[in-house]
This record gives C-alpha cells, structure tokens and sequence, in this order.
C-alpha cells in the first residue's frame, strides 16, 4: 500500500492536527510506502510572513518526529523541494 498524506504549517499544530493526521499517519508508516509531506505552499493562501512559514514548516517536522514518526520507515518532505508539484500545477 502507498499512503501519501500532507499538512500545512499554517499555524502552532494543535490537539486536531494530532488526532486527525498525525497520529493516523504515524500508525500507518509500518503498512507500506509512507510519503508525508509539509504542504508550505498550501499555507501561502494563509500565511504570507516567508520567516514564520519556514518556522512553522521546522516546528511541523519536529513535533512528527516527535511524536513518533520513523524516518527509516516513511518520508517526510517539504512540497516545496519537489520541483513537479508545481510543474503538474502549471500544467492542469
């Protein structure tokens, strides 16, 4: 099975962020090929401030890991260090 799942750093993760995507993805990582992602160019339609996005995108990626995330087991990567998310945007 791929599992492939985001979350924007829009904002402080909360109890919502944990129950609802986090801890799911987490306890999906040992079921096949786990590609999670940091959706920063998601946030750009509420965060606009290039500094608190990229901290908010670090504080994301420690509290996954933080919580149990694998890195022997599943991916984690920012949307914006894979050049084709945009290039498919552009093209449909």
């Amino acid at each position: 099975m791929r599992i492939l799942s985001g979350i924007q750093p829009s904002g402080i993760l909360h109890i919502g962020n944990y129950f609802g995507m986090m801890r799911p993805a987490i306890a999906l990582q040992d079921e096949g090929e786990a590609l999670y992602f940091i959706a920063d160019y998601h946030a750009l339609t509420s965060l606009r401030d290039p500094i608190a996005l990229r901290e908010n995108s670090r504080r994301v990626a420690l509290d996954f890991l933080a919580c149990g995330l694998n890195p022997e087991k599943a991916a984690l990567f920012l949307q914006s260090d894979v050049p084709q998310v945009t290039e498919l945007a552009w093209i449909l």
